[in-house]
C-alpha cells in the first residue's frame, strides 16, 4: 500500500516537473540558430529540445538495425548468435523431451519405443553417452543382444562411459556363462570403480568360482575398506576363503603351507567347524594335542557338530571306551541339551556297552526329534539290551524314512550338501548346518558318526552277496553293536 502511494506521488512529481519544464521553455526567449548550404534554420528553445530527442532516437533505431543486420550475416555464416542460440534452444528442448520419453518408455518395458526416442534424442542433443545406454538398454529388452553388444562396445570408447561399457558387456556374459571372460571384464569394472558393490560382489563370486582365493580375499578386503562390508562378515568370509586355500594347499601336498593356513583360517573365525577340523587335523599330525583340543572345544562352544567329535576321538585313536567318554566330558558339558550332545554321549555310552545310560542320554530324542540317527541309536540300545527284534527292526524301519537331521543347507536355494564348500549355487558362503526339509535330504549320511566315535572296529559285516536287497547300512551298525555285546 506504502508503495503504490509512493509511485503515485512520485508520478504526479514527475507530470508536474515536465510541465513547468515545457512552460519554461516556452516562455525562455532566444533559441538555436543553424546554418547549412545558405540555409538559416532557428529553433526555438522547445523545438530544438524535440529535436534533440527525435534525433537520439534515431540514432539508436539505427544502432539496433546495424546489430540486426550483422547477426543475420553472422547467422548466414555459421557463428553463434541470437538467432542460432533461439533455434539450438528448440532443439534441445525436442532433444530432451525424446530422451525423457525414452526413459518412460524403458520403465514401461516398450524396448523398440525406448530405441527410437533414442535415436531422435541424439539427432537433436548429439549425446551419445547418454542416447547409446538407453539403445543398449532397449535392444536388450527387446532381445536384439547383437545390437546391445555393439553400443556398450561404443561406450567403452569413451573414458566417460568406459565402466557403463564394461558393466553392460560383464551381464551379458555372465547370462551366457562365459565364466572366464566374465572374470577379466569384472577386473576391469574393478579397477574403473573399485568402490562399486555390484562390481565388488560380481568380482568376489567369479574368483571364488574359478578358486582365486588369494584374488577373492583381496576383493574382500576391498569390500571392508569401502565400507560395504561389515567387519564381522569380512572376518567370517575372510576365513572361508583362507580355509579354502589351505585345502588347495594340502591338494597340493604342501603340508606345511597347508597347515599354517588352516591355523590362520581357524583364528580368523574359530566358530567355523571345517576351519576348526582341518586345524585341529593339522595339529594332530604336528603332534600339538593340546592344541587340537582347545581348537575343537572353542568350536564345539559355538556349535556342537559331529564332525568336530569325530576329529576330536581321532586324537586319543586307541584309547578305550571308558576312557574315551571321561576325554569327552568336556564336550558333554557345554552344551547339556542339545540333541547333538544326547547323541554324542549315547553313542559314547554304546561303545562303552552301558546301554541303560545309553538310553537315558537319548531321553525322548527319538520321539521328539525323530532322525535316522537317532532311531538307528535307539536300534543299537534296543539290540544292546536284548530286546525282541521285532523292536529293533521297528526302529530301523523308521529310520529309513526319517529325516537326516542336521545337514550343510544353503541359505539361498535350500538345497542340501553332503559335505561344507565355500561356493554353492546359490553363491558363496551360504551353507548353514540344520535340519532341511525332507525333500532335500542327503542320503546315506544316518549313522555316519557312530564308527568314529566307537574307533577302529573290526569289519564284521556279512557278505553282501547274502544281504537282501535294499538294507540300509544303520541295520549293518546296530549289527556291530550287537556282535560287541555278544562278543563280550
Amino acid at each position: 500500500m506504502l508503495w503504490s502511494v509512493t509511485k503515485i506521488i512520485l508520478f504526479i512529481g514527475l507530470v508536474a516537473a515536465a510541465s513547468f519544464g515545457a512552460i519554461y521553455l516556452l516562455e525562455l526567449d532566444g533559441g538555436i540558430q543553424i546554418q547549412v548550404a545558405n540555409q538559416e534554420f532557428n529553433l526555438t528553445p522547445m523545438v530544438s529540445v524535440i529535436t534533440l530527442g527525435l534525433l537520439v532516437l534515431a540514432i539508436w533505431l539505427l544502432l539496433k538495425l546495424t546489430g540486426l543486420l550483422v547477426a543475420v550475416l553472422k547467422f548466414i555464416n555459421g557463428d553463434e548468435t541470437a538467432v542460432s542460440r533461439y533455434f539450438n534452444r528448440n532443439r534441445q528442448e525436442k532433444g530432451y523431451q525424446a530422451l525423457s520419453e525414452g526413459l518412460l518408455a524403458l520403465a514401461s518395458g516398450e524396448g523398440g519405443v525406448a530405441m527410437a526416442k533414442a535415436a531422435k534424442a541424439d539427432k537433436y542433443l548429439n549425446k551419445p553417452a547418454l542416447t547409446n545406454l538407453i539403445t543398449a538398454q532397449g535392444a536388450e529388452m527387446t532381445g536384439n543382444r547383437k545390437k546391445a553388444e555393439d553400443v556398450y562396445k561404443r561406450l567403452m570408447k569413451n573414458e566417460k562411459t568406459r565402466f557403463v561399457g564394461v558393466r553392460g558387456i560383464l551381464r551379458q556374459k555372465l547370462a551366457d556363462g562365459e565364466t572366464d571372460t566374465a572374470l577379466k571384464l569384472a577386473k576391469s569394472a574393478f579397477l574403473l570403480k573399485p568402490k562399486n558393490e555390484e562390481v565388488q560382489d560380481t568380482l568376489l563370486k567369479l574368483q571364488a568360482e574359478t578358486q582365486d582365493w588369494s584374488g577373492a580375499r583381496k576383493t574382500l578386503s576391498a569390500k571392508l575398506k569401502s565400507g560395504t562390508l561389515p567387519r564381522d562378515v569380512h572376518r567370517r568370509r575372510d576365513a572361508v576363503l583362507a580355509l579354502s586355500e589351505a585345502k588347495d594347499i594340502l591338494d597340493e601336498g604342501k603340508s606345511i603351507e597347508a597347515r599354517e593356513a588352516s591355523i590362520e583360517a581357524n583364528r580368523l573365525s574359530p566358530d567355523l567347524v571345517p576351519a576348526a577340523i582341518l586345524a585341529a587335523r593339522s595339529y594332530i599330525e604336528n603332534g600339538s594335542k593340546r592344541n587340537a583340543v582347545r581348537v575343537i572345544k572353542k568350536a564345539w562352544a559355538a556349535q556342537p557338530h559331529p564332525d568336530l567329535a569325530a576329529v576330536f576321538a581321532e586324537i586319543e585313536p586307541n584309547e578305550t571306551p571308558a576312557a574315551r567318554l571321561k576325554r569327552f566330558s568336556p564336550l558333554l558339558r557345554a552344551h547339556p541339551g542339545h540333541s547333538e550332545t544326547k547323541m554324542l554321549q549315547a553313542e559314547l555310552e554304546i561303545a562303552a556297552e552301558n546301554f541303560p545310560a545309553a538310553r537315558r542320554a537319548m531321553g525322548t530324542l527319538a520321539e521328539t526329534e525323530p532322525t535316522k540317527r537317532s532311531l538307528t541309536l535307539m536300534a543299537a540300545i534296543e539290540r544292546g539290551e536284548g530286546s525282541d527284534d521285532s523292536v529293533v527292526k521297528a526302529f530301523l524301519a523308521k529310520a529309513l524314512t526319517a529325516s537326516a537331521g542336521p545337514q550343510w543347507i544353503c541359505d539361498v536355494d535350500g538345497k542340501a550338501y553332503p559335505e561344507w564348500q565355500p561356493v554353492t549355487d546359490g553363491g558363496f558362503d551360504t551353507l548353514s548346518w540344520k535340519t532341511a526339509p525332507v525333500s532335500e535330504v542327503m542320503p546315506g549320511n544316518a549313522a555316519g558318526m557312530l564308527p568314529l566315535i566307537v574307533g577302529a572296529i573290526e569289519d564284521q559285516r556279512p557278505d553282501p552277496g547274502t544281504e537282501s536287497e535294499g538294507t540300509d547300512t544303520q541295520v549293518t551298525e546296530a549289527e556291530i553293536v550287537e556282535e560287541r555285546s555278544a562278543n563280550a
